[in-house]
């Protein structure tokens, strides 16, 4: 089997913040423990496929500048056997312990569905050959429903029932494949369930449609036993003009307006939150606060271009709060964090693909340790129940109880008078904050 990345000749190994190596960890030590834990049981970092191995650094204004040798074999079934075998180089070169799928990232699509099928049976059965060998596990599998042109118009939303039942199958064999190869979970994300114009869409159908494609979805999974866990990805636009799993309080409510909210937990990624008008922090915050927090893409996007960018996260003031809440929230049962990122259209090198990953694990190791630090002050937390310790006792609780109706709380206003204010003290919490960069 020839070698894809010769360029890494061993596995990529922690040697500190002194280290000059361009290609060692100096902060993510996987073996370190952190509030019991170990930085890779905490972290739990996967690679995913699309970006890592099928992205060419193509844009809408040329085409893909990368070359890869695995991408030489002739015929698409023979690059996919190869491409999954550099795939599993570089997750064990680089020290991951899971990675990501779409169905046709892995596979290529068939002349028929059952082409497609046998397709990807095919490279599954190498995809859990290399898991065992390697002992690299799958984080999450899903499928693409956004690409073909049968589903420009959405899949499980789209106006013809065929295209519906089409979507079906192709879930029917990504759960297969994803319970065959042990996955922890399975991901949804709507590329298209949404709408360009209202004056050719029926919103209500759609999103009763999607409903029961979702619930369709866990019948299914319990039928075949698969005991992953299903995530919602919220995405506001791209490729539609509006998706219908717009930001995580959105599909929070379609969870619990068509009862499958406790079936389904969120993957956040960072990009989508921010094209949304919100920060990746708050839709962390919102999942977490409403128990529904389940795995993360981690990326970021650029703050002057206004599309999704999904380049490697690198700041580490994120990465602590992110894990800050993450921390606080339990951390993760069956997902992680996936590097839904892409190296730049300029680097062409396999090489650089090493040079960003570990740049990001490095940027998340420094913000787990951070985020223990903090939680272990208490700085934050003392601060905010010190300020909401109104509502402990006295009025405060009384109003949380249920027991004071608006003439009461009328006569108690009238009677003690104007409120006293109290400063957030924002600036002196962002000093905090910096104290753990």
């Amino acid at each position: 089997m020839p070698e894809y990345f010769p360029e890494v000749s061993a596995p990529i190994t922690y040697e500190g913040p002194k280290s000059q190596k361009t290609l060692a960890f100096k902060h993510y030590n996987p073996k370190k423990r952190i509030l019991g834990k170990t930085m890779a049981e905490h972290l739990r970092f996967a690679v995913c496929y699309w970006h890592t191995f099928k992205g060419a650094g193509g844009d809408p204004f040329g085409p893909g500048t990368m070359l890869r040798k695995y991408n030489e074999p002739s015929g698409p079934m023979a690059q996919a056997e190869a491409t999954m075998h550099a795939a599993f180089e570089f997750f064990t070169k680089l020290g991951v312990g899971f990675w990501c799928f779409h169905d046709h990232d892995i596979a290529p699509e068939g002349a028929t569905l059952a082409e497609s099928h046998k397709n990807i049976e095919t490279i599954a059965a190498l995809a859990k050959k290399l898991q065992r060998q390697t002992g690299v596990k799958l984080l999450w599998g899903t499928s693409n429903l956004f690409a073909h042109r049968r589903f420009m118009a959405g899949a499980a939303t789209n106006p013809s029932p065929e295209v519906y039942a089409y979507a079906a199958s192709k879930v029917k064999k990504a759960l297969e494949v994803t319970k065959e190869l042990g996955g922890a979970g399975y991901v949804f994300w709507g590329g298209r369930e949404g709408y360009d114009t209202l004056l050719n869409t029926n919103m209500k159908r759609e999103l009763d449609h999607l409903g029961r494609f979702l619930a369709q979805a866990v019948e299914y999974k319990e039928k075949i036993g698969f005991k992953g866990q299903f995530y919602i990805e919220p995405k506001p636009k791209e490729p539609t003009k509006h998706q219908y799993d717009f930001d995580a309080a959105s599909c929070h409510a379609f969870l619990q307006k068509y009862g499958l909210v406790d079936q389904f937990k969120l993957n956040v990624e960072a990009n989508h939150a921010t094209l949304a008008g919100h920060t990746f922090i708050h839709e962390l915050e919102y999942a977490a606060v409403n128990g529904i927090l389940g795995s993360v893409d981690a990326n970021r996007g650029d703050l002057l271009l206004g599309w999704d960018t999904d380049q490697f996260p690198t700041d580490i003031r994120e990465c602590t709060l992110a894990m800050y809440i993450i921390l606080r929230a339990g951390g993760f049962k069956t997902g992680g964090l996936n590097f839904d990122a892409k190296v730049r259209r300029q680097s062409v090198d396999p090489v650089d693909l090493f040079h960003a990953h570990i740049g990001a694990m490095d940027a998340f190791a420094r913000g787990l340790e951070n985020a223990a630090r903090l939680l272990a002050s208490k700085k934050l937390e003392n601060f905010i129940q010190k300020r909401y310790s109104g509502w402990d006792t006295g009025l405060g609780a009384k109003i949380e109880a249920g027991k004071l109706d608006f003439e009461a709380l009328e006569a108690y206003t009238i009677t003690h008078g104007e409120p006293k204010v109290q400063s957030g003290r924002q600036e002196m919490l962002e000093n905090t904050l910096n104290e753990y960069r």
